[in-house]
């Protein structure tokens, strides 16, 4: 249903309750039936204003139906309205109603469903891995994920940044250096000392102290290059050459799953600017804060950000927390003009939010509460051959982003990880990922497009002939359907960004296409009936049109063929 007919009717009812319950303010709710043969569009607003005005749902329905009828308005959208069950309206679309999203399609080309009227920026930060080793599977469920909400921000006219953050300071940095240099002494990984145990281990480990011991450069991007000293002695030398080797590997492997980020932010950088000294003199200032037992303390359980407890800000070492840091770079995104901004990372930094936040309020400079938003996912349990693969030889310890996709294809493995919910966990079978059948969601959608655009370029008519065609020839169940679904794409798009889940697309997707393949098998799109086989055709470049737009959104390609 095209928005413009949701508002249009939305605008009818509040007519109708301001005339009837003057009294009474309420959102008017509308949802799409469950069961097809309940009409297009249904609310639930009789029986709701019934509870308010305390009198019979079945009357204020009727009441409000009576004169909806009568609407003319609605006259030239709406072909039926019905009373059901205990008070529920349910509106049946007209046919010209319905055929009005193929034209929209035709005229919006890829902007179909998109609203560019707004001037609201926003700062999504996913992935921010250490720069201790290769990206994971978590990683690469972060990337799908943050890539697909940015698009979707990008689809609603806002304008859209994306930052990584690299934790390049802290113990972890300095245990990896540690490591390369045990590596570049001789020792090997497996007789590493129970007192080890922080250090990293895996191939790649090898790997950096080959290149260190072997002077080789690491090419981070077109203005900066670290060269190894080869001195094994200098753990200093070794943790910038060890950062910048892995940086370069976790930005290739970015690169071949198709995500580009706008700019990398440097936690060091916080440091040497003195962006973190700065925050804690603020809050300081402010009065948030104070000593004991030889450290600094935050008072977070006066800033009503969920903390249950007061928080370190500097250890009695001088060390400042990781949370800190944190702050400090969120009210870089603050200065930097993103009043709205989103971090995507795993369920493990839940414990970090209240605190950040507490930060934030502290420095008592405008930032909303809920500043920034979260998205929190979960792991992923990787099958194959009907066991759980646990290692990579490379990384040590786990799946690597880069083995997925070597795995399942850069398109499958999108699919698979924005699938489920964020903050469900799921299993990944790259057994099913690989095959060629309906079973397998991508798949299925790719070949849905595949398909239709084989039998459109079969059909090698010219596309001014093809949008002239006469809409009203569509009449089979499996073509009004179809249609119905259309128009469901802007509102998906717009929930599915609001709600910060682009699963909802990846399940529209995999509910159209089956859409598309019913249309497709029921309905001879290359009809002997000149004038329904453009009426099929017209219908075939709309549905490939949403189908492009959809898959492009979840960062998936649109094979020609297959």
């Amino acid at each position: 249903m095209l928005l413009g007919h949701k508002k249009q009717i939305i605008s009818s009812i509040q007519s109708l309750i301001t005339k009837n319950f003057p009294e009474i303010k309420i959102e008017i709710l509308l949802e799409k039936p469950k069961i097809q043969a309940h009409g297009d569009i249904s609310t639930n607003i009789a029986m709701r204003i019934s509870k308010m005005a305390k009198t019979n749902p079945q009357k204020v329905a009727t009441l409000l139906v009576s004169d909806l009828l009568i609407d003319n308005n609605l006259s030239k959208i709406i072909n039926k309205i019905e009373i059901a069950g205990p008070g529920f309206i349910n509106f049946y679309l007209s046919k010209n109603a319905i055929f009005e999203v193929i034209p929209s399609i035709e005229k919006k080309e890829i902007l179909y469903g998109y609203n560019n009227n707004t001037n609201k920026k926003i700062l999504i930060e996913y992935v921010s891995a250490n720069p201790t080793g290769p990206l994971h599977v978590g990683h690469a469920r972060q990337a799908a994920i943050g890539d697909a909400i940015c698009k979707l921000y990008k689809a609603l006219g806002w304008k859209v940044f994306k930052e990584f953050y690299y934790n390049d300071a802290g113990n972890q940095i300095n245990n990896l250096a540690l490591s390369v240099q045990k590596i570049a002494k001789g020792n090997n990984i497996v007789n590493y000392a129970v007192d080890d145990n922080d250090l990293y281990k895996g191939d790649y480990i090898s790997d950096i102290a080959n290149d260190f011991i072997n002077r080789k450069s690491v090419q981070i991007n077109e203005s900066n290059q670290v060269i190894a000293s080869g001195n094994i002695d200098s753990l200093s030398d070794i943790k910038n050459f060890a950062v910048a080797y892995l940086r370069r590997e976790q930005d290739l492997d970015l690169k071949s799953f198709g995500t580009i980020f706008d700019n990398y932010y440097l936690e060091s950088s916080l440091y040497t600017s003195g962006k973190v000294s700065e925050v804690v003199k603020e809050i300081d200032n402010n009065g948030y804060s104070y000593e004991k037992d030889g450290a600094v303390w935050l008072r977070t359980t006066d800033l009503n950000t969920g903390d249950d407890k007061d928080r370190v800000m500097r250890k009695s070492t001088g060390e400042y927390t990781y949370f800190l840091p944190d702050v400090a770079y969120h009210k870089t995104k603050w200065d930097r003009g993103f009043h709205y901004a989103i971090n995507i990372q795993g369920s493990d930094h839940h414990g970090t939010i209240a605190r950040v936040r507490a930060g934030l309020q502290a420095l008592n400079i405008g930032i909303p509460k809920e500043y920034p938003s979260y998205v929190l996912h979960k792991m992923v349990k990787i099958v194959r051959n009907g066991e759980e693969v646990k290692v990579s030889k490379r990384a040590g310890n786990y799946v690597t982003m880069h083995d997925i996709v070597e795995w399942v294809g850069r398109d499958a493995a999108r699919y698979f990880l924005i699938q489920r919910r964020s903050d469900t966990e799921f299993i990944f079978d790259i057994d099913l990922a690989i095959s060629k059948s309906e079973d397998n969601p991508v798949f299925y959608i790719q070949y849905a497009y595949a398909r239709i655009n084989s039998v459109i370029n079969k059909a090698n008519v010219n596309n001014k002939e093809i949008y002239k065609a006469d809409l009203s020839l569509l009449n089979s169940t499996e073509e009004l359907s179809l249609i119905k679904k259309l128009s469901e794409f802007p509102e998906t798009v717009y929930q599915s960004a609001t709600e910060l889940s682009p699963h909802n697309l990846a399940f529209w997707l995999r509910d159209f296409a089956y859409d598309c393949h019913a249309w497709y098998n029921s309905n001879q799109i290359i009809s002997e009936q000149l004038d329904i086989k453009l009426s099929r055709l017209r219908l075939g470049k709309a549905t490939l049109q949403i189908l492009k737009d959809g898959l492009e959104i979840l960062g998936i390609s649109a094979p020609d063929r297959m």
